[in-house]
């Protein structure tokens, strides 16, 4: 949600959205249209002008209802309990699941936070699943990517 905001700025990583772009024109960056959503809720505006700009990476909600429903079912403790809109999580794991992808998140795991608000985050879900799950950082060093 804010990997360009408050980790990898683009006056400061000049090209790294070219470096996503790429990523885009080969299928390689997808994401559930409900990321789009919490984007549009709670992103910069930056984020959301990107987001805007790239309508054909968001995976209809739809495709992906089943497998994030059984996520969900399976963990419980994924969901924020305060979340005043649908959660996006179990979607973007689902979405890696059915493409066999990876999961790119910022988030930590449950163990590593002080006090968690929930049992399961992202990195917790993916890894009991067996789903890959890495960094913004982590794809930068998967994709051999100098900025």
């Amino acid at each position: 949600m804010d990997w360009q905001a408050r980790y990898y700025p683009s006056d400061v990583f000049k090209t790294l959205l070219q470096k996503v772009d790429g990523l885009i024109a080969h299928e390689r960056f997808v994401a559930p249209a409900l990321v789009r959503d919490e984007v549009k809720a709670v992103g910069t505006a930056g984020l959301i002008g990107w987001a805007d700009a790239h309508p054909g990476i968001f995976v209809p909600t739809a495709d992906l209802f089943a497998e994030a429903q059984a996520i969900q079912n399976q963990f419980a403790g994924l969901r924020d309990p305060k979340a005043e809109y649908e959660e996006a999580d179990a979607y973007v794991i689902a979405l890696a699941r059915i493409k066999k992808g990876i999961v790119l998140t910022q988030e930590t795991a449950a163990s590593e936070k002080h006090r968690p608000r929930r049992t399961h985050f992202i990195p917790d879900v993916c890894r009991e699943l067996g789903v890959p799950c890495i960094s913004f950082l982590g794809l930068m060093r998967r994709e051999g990517w100098i900025l």
